[in-house]
């Protein structure tokens, strides 16, 4: 499996199966419109991103105080730090994000990045019918069965 780089995001957030990406990927505008109360931003086009580590970053992946502490640090991630799990971790905005991030940086330690990587697009499907899911997701876009992958 080819792992694009753009899309590891230091804190384990993979950006693969982030809604704001996939939205921006697919350019699906009701999607867009949905994240824009979410995510507090003016409007559909404020909902973009090609991945934490790429040159089109979200506006809050651009003063995002974890990816600007790896970057200090010289680290890749979190994976890599022995201060994990930090108050930046601690203190995360979001609960969910929180949740993800606190599974995610020991199995991306334990597993390495590829296979990591591998085990979040196999998680972020949904159980009943296979199709693609976004972190976050309560339900599958595909059949409509009540998901919890987080």
């Amino acid at each position: 499996m080819a792992v694009d780089r753009d899309l590891l995001a230091p804190c384990g957030l993979y950006c693969g199966v982030c809604a704001v990406r996939i939205a921006h990927r697919d350019d699906n505008r009701k999607f867009k419109e949905r994240l824009v109360s979410v995510y507090g931003v003016s409007s559909p086009e404020d909902i973009h991103c090609g991945g934490c580590l790429s040159d089109d970053l979200f506006f809050y992946c651009r003063v995002c105080p974890i990816r600007d502490c790896c970057e200090s640090k010289g680290i890749e991630g979190c994976h890599r730090c022995d201060d994990f799990p930090c108050d930046l971790i601690e203190n995360f905005p979001l609960p969910v994000g929180k949740k993800v991030i606190m599974r995610a940086i020991p199995e991306w330690r334990e597993l390495g990045t590829e296979a990591w990587v591998e085990g979040e697009e196999k998680r972020y499907r949904c159980p009943e019918c296979g199709a693609p899911l976004f972190r976050g997701a309560k339900r599958c876009r595909g059949c409509g069965a009540d998901v919890d992958v987080d």
